[in-house]
């Protein structure tokens, strides 16, 4: 009887209930490791790689620095301000596709929580990842060109260059800046200053203060989206060695950081508010702002970081449509 009590937990031990959990991105625990066993790319999972959820961030700059100019300047430049979002969208479809490839390729993405990326998932080999990031950095290149021949500001091809390798090494290259913790300034600069002075400069060859502030505006909010994405992988970041400012400060260091930096766009908003009266209804962006805020302070699982994420995008996006509104009514 002992040896058939004996062998009977044996047999439970191996066939009971009990399985084991997968370790590393429960959204890939079913991919293969196997090329030949992965289902290639949807069109879908194409436009997921895009993230579309960042596009406003691209699209923002651009509205108000279009309001901007036309403060100094009545006449609306309509294909100058269509080259100019050309651009920033482009530049911002490249950048996450080169990010795509350039974190696939280094294993970054392999331990993720959000969706799976397309290099990471081997959905897409990585070369046709990288031909589509550099088909939205020619893209954006085209567009700026048209720009700089037709204002005559030859020397905005040195900014554009550096936009477009700005972008590129925020993951690629030896030593990308995003790795060491240096993102969130380089968003701040490039999707916000350089992309809303750029825009209010091109159309009324000047630069009033207006765009300045705007610029400030949208690169904070820029930077609040960076933070709540890096904030969903830091766990993730941290195992791969990847650097960025939220692993250095740690989770409640950004969670305070994400919150001034929302906080003082709308503060800044206040400000012009005081000469442009209907920049006032910027502040019903808050809603929004205040739903994200709330999120990162109490999410529980990463993934619900997403929405914040998405919100804080749509925030930046709204601001701006006031902010222009304020700036020509």
């Amino acid at each position: 009887m002992a040896g058939s009590t004996r062998k009977k937990k044996h047999t439970g031990a191996k066939s009971g209930p009990h399985k084991q959990k997968p370790h590393g991105n429960r959204q890939r625990a079913h991919v293969s490791r196997d090329p030949a066993h992965v289902a290639p790319a949807t069109a879908r999972d194409w436009i997921g790689a895009a993230r579309l959820r960042t596009l406003p961030l691209a699209i923002a700059p651009v509205i108000i620095g279009t309001g901007a100019a036309l403060i100094t300047r009545t006449e609306f430049h309509w294909v100058i301000a269509l080259c100019c979002l050309i651009v920033a969208v482009a530049l911002q479809i490249g950048v996450n596709y080169a990010n795509d490839y350039s974190d696939g390729i280094r294993g970054t993405d392999d331990e993720r929580v959000g969706p799976a990326r397309l290099t990471a998932s081997r959905k897409a080999a990585p070369r046709t990842v990288l031909a589509v990031a550099l088909t939205w950095f020619a893209i954006a290149a085209v567009a700026g060109t048209a720009i700089v021949v037709r204002t005559g500001h030859w020397w905005l091809l040195l900014v554009g260059a550096a936009c477009v390798v700005a972008a590129w090494f925020y993951t690629g290259g030896k030593r990308p800046y995003g790795y060491a913790g240096f993102g969130e300034l380089f968003v701040f600069v490039f999707f916000g200053l350089v992309a809303t002075v750029g825009t209010t400069y091109v159309q009324a060859d000047s630069v009033p203060q207006e765009a300045w502030w705007g610029g400030t505006v949208t690169g904070l909010l820029a930077c609040a989206v960076l933070l709540a994405n890096n904030l969903r992988d830091i766990d993730q970041d941290r195992l791969a060695g990847k650097k960025t400012l939220t692993v250095r400060i740690g989770k409640r260091a950004t969670q305070v950081l994400y919150t001034v930096l929302v906080l003082v766009a709308f503060g800044i908003v206040a400000f012009l508010a005081q000469v442009y009266p209907l920049a006032w209804l910027g502040l019903l962006a808050l809603i929004p702002a205040a739903c994200a805020i709330l999120i990162v302070w109490t999410y529980r699982a990463p993934r619900e970081l997403v929405v914040a994420l998405g919100l804080t995008s749509l925030t930046s996006l709204a601001v701006a449509g006031f902010l222009c509104w304020a700036f020509v009514g």
